[in-house]
């Protein structure tokens, strides 16, 4: 019963939010407490929502210092010269617009932190996708699949998770993956390569390269909410000369125009305004050493991860903006991002409290154990990578390589099947958990590019399910799985 009752309740979530009939807040919070009562433990609804938010409440904090710090280092210029180079590589052609956000995504991900890959990629992306009137939906899939093959690496949490459970060595998982996973990002690459395909054809060719080449008489720049912008704080693709005001643009139909869009076409984004107030040229080096050594203890767990971007948010305001007001205005700049983000991630601890406290999981694992044919025992390693497509999608990563695997683990070990092959087949699946309800990191990739997570789902979750089969398919052609 608690099995049929946990498929069904996380059916109606995804349906209803898919088909926009609730928000993702009210869905996390209302269908598990029916769900509670359906189940007749409604009276210990409160111990699990509280269990929920105790388990998530490290999460949430880190998130929201993590915005804070980053927004931070996006308004003092940090990623400019970053942001720049992968405009004038995209230059206006949708297809290297995809590709780069694939690329950049894949690169920024080696922090090991999905918060930290969303936050940058959709500020460096998000104007070129908004002002050609590219799909946003694109942009969000393509950096969340991308995302979710590096989140693989050992210090992205499902390979570590896997290797204390099984207590096995995570360098003995993850490098002999690695060819398998490099062929999942050929495949994210190749997907990035033909949704910019269709993306061209969609919008036609564009014309706006011109406008994006740097030329002797000035620099191209997109100017944001701010600065040059103009006064309803549009963002427009101007071409500035010899450090003269906001010039003539190109729209994205290639018509020549001023470059003011509609009211609402860039809802208000702070863009690479050359000229906005927060910029700290003279203390580059200070944030760019700031964050080297952040991530860098973020690797080593020198300390917990919302302690230290707790502090770097405090010694990053408190240097680059050391009067009040402009504290004040900083931390109110970013403050939608970290309500939107830290309510969904208290929202879902009411989703996971009443998964586990119930013993819906466990259940629903159990039965999807031995549901696994007699006969399959020695494929134990396909079997490990096909379940964890769901369930790494359907429950947390603890929940999978705490609970999960080490049952997978041993049924395999009873037919001859190695303990680190499991292991390795465990980690196929990260390419569609990275678009799961429950990962907080996707809610700051929709809620920054101002997308609907229903959306979002609908359009990621085949292509991200096709990515993971890669991997996995490619462990088994390699022999490492």
């Amino acid at each position: 019963m608690l099995t049929i009752l946990g498929f069904v309740m996380i059916a109606t979530f995804l349906v209803l939010i898919m088909m926009k009939k609730m928000s993702p807040i009210a869905a996390l919070v209302l269908i598990p407490a029916l769900f509670c009562v359906f189940v007749g433990k409604g009276a210990q609804l409160g111990d699990y929502v509280l269990e929920g938010v105790g388990n998530l409440a490290p999460t949430a904090a880190m998130l929201m210092f993590a915005i804070v710090y980053f927004g931070v280092m996006i308004d003092v210029g940090l990623f400019d010269p970053i942001v720049r180079g992968i405009l004038r590589f995209c230059k206006a052609d949708p297809v290297r617009i995809v590709v780069g956000t694939a690329l950049l995504a894949a690169i920024v991900s080696l922090d090991g932190d999905g918060s930290t890959t969303f936050m940058i990629t959709v500020s460096a992306m998000y104007p070129l996708y908004k002002r050609l009137k590219m799909s946003l939906v694109v942009m969000t899939g393509v950096a969340a699949t991308a995302n979710g093959v590096m989140n693989t690496l050992p210090w992205g949490g499902p390979t570590a998770r896997a290797a204390t459970a099984l207590k096995v060595d995570a360098a003995d998982i993850f490098v002999p993956m690695i060819p398998a996973l490099a062929m999942g990002l050929v495949a994210v690459f190749l997907l990035s390569y033909a949704l910019g395909l269709r993306e061209r054809k969609r919008l036609g060719m564009l014309s706006l390269d011109e406008v994006l080449e740097k030329e002797t008489a000035g620099e191209t720049v997109l100017v944001g909410a701010g600065g040059s912008a103009d006064a309803g704080g549009r963002m427009s693709l101007t071409k500035t000369t010899g450090g003269a005001g906001a010039g003539s643009g190109t729209d994205a139909s290639g018509a020549s125009g001023s470059g003011d869009a509609d009211a609402d076409d860039d809802d208000g984004f702070q863009g690479l305004d050359p000229n906005r107030s927060t910029l700290r040229p003279k203390l580059y080096w200070f944030n760019a050493g700031l964050t080297v050594v952040l991530l860098t203890a973020m690797i080593m767990e020198l300390l917990p991860i919302p302690v230290l971007f707790l502090l770097g948010a405090a010694l990053a305001l408190t240097v680059n903006f050391p009067h009040m007001p402009d504290q004040k205005a900083r931390i109110g700049a970013h403050a939608e991002n970290v309500l939107n983000v830290t309510g969904m991630v208290f929202a879902a601890a009411v989703f996971t409290g009443v998964l586990q406290g119930t013993g819906m999981v466990d259940s629903m694992a159990k039965w999807l154990v031995d549901a696994i044919p007699e006969g399959m025992g020695p494929q134990m390693g396909l079997v490990t990578g096909l379940l964890s497509l769901p369930l790494t999608y359907f429950m947390s990563n603890d929940g999978f390589y705490f609970g999960v695997l080490p049952v997978l683990a041993e049924a395999g070990q009873a037919h001859g099947v190695g303990t680190l092959e499991i292991a390795r087949a465990s980690i196929a699946g990260q390419a569609l958990h990275m678009s799961s309800p429950l990962v907080p990191a996707v809610y700051v990739l929709v809620g920054m590019a101002k997308v609907e997570f229903g959306d979002h789902t609908k359009f990621t979750v085949k292509w991200a399910v096709l990515t993971s089969l890669v991997v996995l398919g490619s462990g088994i052609l390699f022999g490492i799985i």
